[in-house]
């Protein structure tokens, strides 16, 4: 089966060349190839996790073993934290890929989108499957490079100057990180993550690994939008077509932020209570800001935008506290249950986020606006826009039965038995505030009067663009079912495992 893992790199990097060569000759097929091979990924993504049992498998490019124990390749490794998250990845992508092919009919150079937004996703796996620093970054720069022209699609004015705000401040993660793995490297003598895992937590250089995690966080924490390091996701994710937004606050923001957080600071260094409460505090801030900065706006992305924000604090509370359990040595249960509701959250988030920046583009495409104040009475000319964004309202503000409420629960449980109390009241709090601001976008886009006589002739977006939104809907609900102990032990207990190291 390992051989199957480097498919995940290769289908899309295929896809990105071969389209610039078929686009003229192919009459539109091409458009259908990125979400063909997304689907493909996704479901071998499910095959291989299914047939795991919880262990990992590793792929050494070439064919390059050891030398005196030292890992001179480059390794790719599947696991199922990482399984999980080629399915996040690859199934937002193909859903994103086909509200696209209508969408962005608007645009020229379709041609050229189709293969950014390949290498976008081709990207993202490399960093989820990826053993070792170096090459993590080399994928990280795949993914995002292909980001920043995807952003300035379309050439207005803001679209290029949110991609050169976002260019300036991921330049600067970049190097951030790239400064830590060279420290790595002169710590370690080593890139590969379980090898320089094993000298890190053998040795006596605690300042030094902790000098090393902050340059991490802060070069990771800019890649995940974290407050204070959120300035570029504003802009970046209102001025980008909407299947990319769909994509970028899906996706990317976890597979290169949250993700790689989570892998590096579990998996490499020796866990630190400081270290802990950073991402607490990191969370909490983004939680609250993000929240409060999302009431106040009406551009309908920026204000997904900055829920974005919030709900990843989510995400990272989450690993605050499961890193604090367990250096505090309390019940590794807890710390489980924390991470468990932390990766529940961000597949969550994904599909939710995802959907609701899709319904975000249905709306500007029917109606040419996205400003709550000029938008109004949709809901019966754009029922399926209208049903779905429901569904994903109560379903990011945590109302049961939807899959947003029972991510949330986890967390705030886990909170109060570890004793973290206010961070539970947080929780529930920020939960208020989201269904607040949300409530105010389906009041001011479907539920009030109508405010221009021209969006009497607005009709449903096309079915290529309704189908995604619909099945995203009913994943908020179906998603649920990850709760029962049987399919929650497949889907997230065997990934919290690969991470915390738990049996």
């Amino acid at each position: 089966m390992d051989s199957l893992v480097p498919l995940f790199v290769i289908i899309p990097l295929g896809i990105a060349f071969i389209i610039p060569l078929i686009w003229q000759v192919t009459r539109g097929v091409f458009r259908f190839l990125p979400g063909a091979g997304m689907l493909a990924m996704a479901v071998l993504a499910f095959f291989m996790l299914f047939n795991l049992g919880g262990e990992s498998i590793v792929y050494k490019v070439g064919g390059w073993e050891p030398v005196n124990n030292i890992p001179i390749g480059i390794h790719l490794v599947a696991d199922p934290l990482s399984l999980m998250m080629l399915i996040i990845v690859n199934m937002i992508g193909l859903f994103a890929a086909l509200f696209s092919i209508p969408y962005i009919d608007k645009y020229t150079g379709e041609n050229y989108y189709y293969s950014l937004f390949s290498l976008m996703v081709a990207g993202m796996n490399g960093v989820v499957l990826t053993g070792d620093l170096f090459n993590m970054f080399v994928f990280l720069e795949v993914s995002v490079i292909a980001s920043y022209s995807l952003v300035a699609f379309g050439s207005s004015r803001d679209e290029l100057e949110a991609s050169f705000k976002y260019q300036v401040l991921g330049g600067i993660a970049s190097l951030m990180i790239l400064f830590a793995l060279a420290m790595t490297y002169w710590y370690t003598g080593t890139v590969n993550i379980a090898d320089a895992s094993e000298i890190i937590r053998s040795g006596t250089g605690t300042g030094t690994a902790i000098f090393i995690q902050l340059f991490l966080l802060t070069g990771f924490g800019l890649k995940a939008a974290m407050i204070p390091f959120h300035a570029w996701l504003p802009d970046a994710h209102s001025s980008a077509p909407s299947p990319v937004s769909a994509m970028l606050s899906g996706v990317l923001i976890k597979a290169i932020g949250a993700y790689a957080i989570l892998r590096l600071f579990f998996s490499m260094f020796s866990l630190s209570i400081e270290i802990g409460y950073i991402l607490i505090i990191l969370s909490v801030l983004s939680m609250i800001l993000g929240g409060i900065l999302a009431s106040g706006q009406w551009d309908y992305k920026r204000l997904l935008a900055y829920s974005s924000i919030s709900q990843m604090g989510y995400v990272i509370m989450a690993a605050g506290i499961a890193m604090v359990v367990l250096v505090r040595g309390q019940d590794a249960g807890i710390a489980a249950l924390a991470m468990a509701g932390g990766l529940f959250h961000m597949f969550n988030h994904s599909i939710i986020k995802g959907l609701l920046f899709l319904n975000a583009g249905a709306v500007e495409y029917a109606t040419g606006t996205r400003n709550l104040k000029e938008l109004g009475g949709l809901a019966s000319v754009l029922p399926i826009t209208s049903a779905t964004s429901l569904g994903a309202t109560f379903s990011i503000a945590g109302i049961p039965p939807f899959n947003g409420f029972f991510s949330k629960l986890i967390i705030i449980i886990a909170a109060v038995q570890a004793r973290l109390y206010l961070l539970a009241l947080i929780a529930v709090i920020m939960s208020i505030v989201t269904l607040a601001y949300f409530m105010k976008v389906q009041r001011h886009i479907f539920l009030d009067k109508v405010k221009s006589a021209r969006f009497a002739k607005v009709r449903e977006v096309p079915w290529l663009m309704s189908l995604p939104m619909v099945v995203m809907a009913i994943m908020c609900l179906v998603m649920s079912i990850m709760i029962i102990p049987g399919v929650r032990d497949t889907f997230l207990m065997d990934a919290v495992n690969a991470l915390l190291s738990i049996k």
